[in-house]
């Protein structure tokens, strides 16, 4: 039988810690999801509060690092040790490369914020260098423990919005003038950097005839001024383009429909 002094701290820690089971407070206030969001390489760090916070009682600190390559070479087969795949420009290159850590720092502007994303723009400017984030909460004089992102690469992983589209009719044809998204300032202190600087863009230039509701891919390339040739009087069309990158297979979204009346 349980002696009644221990029975009673039983109960008392039973009160105390709530339910049986329930995690440990700064378990509870650890950031959920904690991950890097980039569009054109603008880079925001997101997250979620932890389960046990509600409205605007926490506050949360955010660091950030970057890994340093410290060597590279190539290989078929992963060489042993601390080694990772990275890119490569040709097919059947097969590269690894080892990285070193620098230490985490503070984000100043996000030290004590009651946000849930902090923008890390500046911070993360080698678009090709992997970069960790980190975020922890604090709520009533309790602290949680870090939660940290995977592993960001920038140019891997910013997302491409579509082509600014410009139109002009000429002749019965229209001019279509294609511009690549702006890029944050600070690409653009030395000279006008665009992203087609970083990568291999193709455009791609869609026509739809609004009479019969049929679309038809008019252009796909790299040059960024196409003329649309041929269009019948009295007709109405709606263009929309959109960029693909080959290098990763991807493409961005398209553009909002530009619609003109041809006389």
């Amino acid at each position: 039988m349980m002696p009644r002094h221990c029975f009673l701290g039983f109960l008392i820690s039973f009160f105390l810690t709530g339910v049986a089971g329930t995690q440990p407070a700064h378990e509870s206030l650890k950031p959920q999801r904690v991950q890097f969001q980039s569009r054109n390489f603008h880079n925001i760090l997101q997250w979620q509060p932890g389960r046990a916070l509600t409205g605007n009682s926490s506050v949360y600190f955010v660091q950030y690092k970057i890994m340093f390559l410290c060597n590279m070479k190539s290989s078929h087969q992963k060489p042993s040790g601390c080694w990772q795949h990275t890119s490569c420009n040709f097919p059947g290159c097969r590269t690894w490369a080892k990285y070193g850590q620098r230490q985490w720092k503070n984000k100043e502007d996000c030290w004590g914020t009651q946000e849930l994303f902090c923008d890390l723009t500046s911070e993360t400017s080698d678009i090709q260098e992997p970069y960790y984030g980190r975020v922890r909460a604090a709520s009533a004089g309790s602290y949680s423990d870090w939660s940290m992102t995977p592993r960001f690469t920038p140019w891997w992983e910013t997302k491409i919005d579509p082509p600014v589209m410009n139109i002009t009719q000429v002749n019965g044809s229209l001019l279509v003038i294609l511009c690549a998204p702006n890029l944050p300032h600070r690409y653009q202190k030395e000279k006008n950097i665009s992203i087609e600087d970083y990568y291999e863009l193709v455009y791609r230039v869609f026509i739809i005839n609004n009479s019969l509701e049929k679309e038809q891919k008019v252009y796909e390339g790299a040059h960024r001024v196409v003329e649309i040739e041929a269009l019948p009087p009295h007709s109405s069309y709606c263009v929309v383009a959109e960029i693909y990158q080959p290098m990763l297979d991807r493409r961005s979204q398209r553009s909002e429909e530009r619609c003109v009346e041809i006389p």
